[in-house]
């Protein structure tokens, strides 16, 4: 089993959003079904960014690294483009 780090976009709300799952095609479809509290506001999400782990701890780590100061940090720099463009 894989599981997957992944950062979604919001156009509208010009935010982004960090989470972590087994089944990434079913979660963003919940997310832009508007099913997930914290992204029920900014739909459509666009997925910008994943990452795939053979690990859930792993996984799960990554995931809260990318909520960290730092992390955040280094999204803006390897989505910069994107983030410009979506």
């Amino acid at each position: 089993m894989m599981y997957y780090v992944y950062i979604l976009h919001s156009k509208s709300l010009n935010k982004s959003y960090v989470g972590s799952t087994s089944d990434l095609k079913n979660r963003l479809k919940i997310h832009n079904l508007g099913k997930v509290r914290s992204t029920k506001n900014g739909k459509p999400w666009q997925l910008v960014y994943y990452e795939g782990f053979i690990n859930k701890t792993d996984c799960r780590r990554e995931e809260l690294f990318l909520k960290t100061g730092k992390g955040r940090d280094r999204v803006k720099y390897m989505l910069l483009e994107t983030m410009k463009s979506s």
